[in-house]
């Protein structure tokens, strides 16, 4: 619901709030928001002395970042579960497609969700999108771009990404991606075999290319993230030096390591398997597919949890716009799915607040004296009730109200 409140400047006293990385639950906080960004930060209760200043003030139980989900389709919708619905949707125009997009940045910013990474898609929406959602006003999230990525030609990828061939190719198209891009998306593996239980395809990139994807892109100033799963693919990208694996399924401790040692980020993406997992009627899975699946999880899960412990940099991202996996609403889901994994509340809501941003090269990737106020308040605190994150009271996008 929208709130008339002067984004220029007003007051807010929290009774605990969370900066990103740590938790402050010592008493009141009174925070100050002057033209969209996070003026000052205090301790204790100064309503009352704002409020003789003339400062609109408002309260709250508690306060967060916005979130972020570090890996989208804004123009698929995952809502759908029919095949035929989800053919026919990626079928249509480019300008209905385009509307897609924009329905799904609003409804993520209405879950709390103010800021997206779009992995891939080969119309360039998300470009034009991130465009849009650029002002505070816009009632979008706001978009950082993966464009159309690239991938090899009659494999996996089509939706989401341009063919390349050769060297000279893959040099030349990352540079004129790098001119639309904020990251550049690399197809580096096709996706997993369920019946099967593994990755059974050949990687589309061997290390030698994945180099060259690293290389050009980091020379144009852009980071990589890698769309790769099973054992050949993620020794490939750790190797190359990718900045980021999207998904990671069938990860290794050896994989970790190397991950660890350079600082690669690791966005593991829960929610489209276990959608299918826990709801095989939409795919049509027998039950011994259903175990592997669960299999998958399992192992994925005991993966994330060894991440964390061994310090690899994690960022939450849903792959919404996948079949199950709704825009905004996944996030919730995907946090109980590291809670699940047995990482604390904290380290979930870090990978989805000030990890991605700080991977993303944000100047304020917490809420500090000087951060665009992008803020979420809740009814509750999230520590003592996980259900208060999917009940947002107030979302603000560069300090203006959006929900």
């Amino acid at each position: 619901m929208a709130m008339s409140m002067d984004p220029r400047r007003f007051a807010l006293v929290a009774a605990e709030w969370f900066d990103g990385e740590q938790r402050h639950a010592d008493g009141p906080t009174t925070f100050t928001v002057v033209d969209g960004r996070l003026d000052s930060i205090s301790r204790g209760d100064r309503a009352a002395e704002l409020a003789n200043q003339g400062w609109p003030v408002q309260r709250t139980p508690f306060l967060m970042p916005g979130l972020v989900d570090a890996h989208v389709h804004l123009f698929l919708d995952g809502a759908p579960t029919d095949m035929a619905l989800r053919s026919a949707h990626l079928k249509q125009a480019v300008p209905d497609l385009t509307e897609a997009a924009r329905r799904s940045a609003r409804q993520a910013l209405a879950c709390g969700v103010t800021g997206v990474r779009d992995a891939g898609d080969r119309h360039g929406i998300n470009n034009r999108v991130r465009e849009e959602a650029r002002g505070p006003a816009s009632g979008m999230a706001r978009v950082r771009s993966g464009g159309s990525g690239i991938k090899r030609a009659k494999r996996y990828g089509a939706f989401m990404a341009t063919d390349v061939e050769d060297e000279a190719s893959i040099r030349n198209s990352v540079r004129e991606l790098a001119l639309s891009n904020d990251e550049i998306k690399l197809i580096l593996t096709g996706i997993i075999d369920f019946d099967a239980g593994a990755v059974t395809d050949e990687p589309q990139f061997d290390l030698a290319a994945a180099s060259v994807v690293v290389e050009a892109a980091h020379a144009a100033d852009r980071k990589v993230f890698a769309h790769c799963s099973g054992a050949e693919g993620l020794a490939i990208a750790a190797a190359a030096g990718v900045d980021s694996i999207e998904h990671g399924f069938f990860m290794s401790r050896e994989i970790l390591a190397q991950m660890r040692d350079r600082q690669l980020a690791w966005t593991p993406t829960f929610c489209p398997v276990h959608f299918q997992w826990a709801e095989p009627q939409a795919v049509g899975w027998k039950a011994e597919t259903v175990g592997k699946l669960r299999r998958i999880l399992d192992s994925h899960a005991k993966h994330l949890r060894l991440a964390h412990e061994m310090g690899v940099p994690l960022l939450l991202g849903t792959d919404a716009g996948s079949m199950g996996v709704p825009h905004g609403r996944a996030v919730f889901d995907e946090i109980e799915r590291f809670i699940e994994a047995g990482l604390p509340l904290q380290a979930a809501l870090t990978a989805a607040t000030a990890a991605p941003r700080r991977h993303f090269g944000a100047s304020h990737p917490t809420l500090v004296a000087g951060a665009p106020f992008d803020a979420v308040s809740l009814p509750a605190s999230p520590f003592d009730e996980h259900s208060a994150l999917r009940r947002p009271q107030r979302v603000w996008s560069r300090g203006v109200v959006s929900a």
